[in-house]
């Protein structure tokens, strides 16, 4: 199959919460195309930036369906998906669960690609891994960082409209 990709991810942030980051490294399988990206934000937590490097990898992808198989060290989301807590979630409406705009999201993409994904360990030298926290951080200490505006109004109490 060509249309395959292996998407790396991870999340960092710098107190919790506090500035963060994401990076994510794609690797098409059967070519030689490689595409890495990541970004940072002001305030933002860890769970956060896991989930939304996912969700950045899967949307950046052009062609639909794409059989992906996303490799993270976020048991967090690992286990929400794997377990299918996020689709119970889903249709109790998120009530009472963190980052619900983040699983909003997620949910739109994931449907429209089959989704697998394999848990590795942080900080054991996977190389992917590795350079993908490498990214993250980066991303999170740079100067001009993206507002995560739904977290950050969540925190001062503002409405999730």
């Amino acid at each position: 199959m060509s249309n395959r990709v292996n998407i790396y991810t991870d999340g960092s942030a710098i107190g919790n919460p506090g500035p963060g980051g994401y990076g994510i490294i794609m690797e098409w399988v059967n070519k030689k195309y490689i595409k890495e990206f990541s970004a940072g934000y002001q305030m933002t937590t860890n769970n956060r930036m896991e989930l939304l490097a996912v969700i950045i990898a899967l949307e950046s992808l052009k062609i639909q369906p794409m059989n992906v198989i996303v490799f993270s060290d976020s048991k967090y989301v690992i286990e929400s998906i794997e377990k299918k807590w996020v689709f119970n979630w889903e249709k109790k409406q998120f009530s009472g669960k963190k980052n619900q705009d983040l699983w909003q999201r997620y949910l739109l993409i994931h449907r429209k690609h089959r989704v697998r994904f394999q848990w590795v360990k942080g900080h054991n030298k996977h190389p992917q891994n590795e350079r993908c926290d490498r990214l993250a951080v980066n991303a999170a200490k740079e100067k001009n960082k993206k507002i995560d505006h739904y977290f950050e109004n969540s925190i001062k109490g503002i409405s999730k409209s």
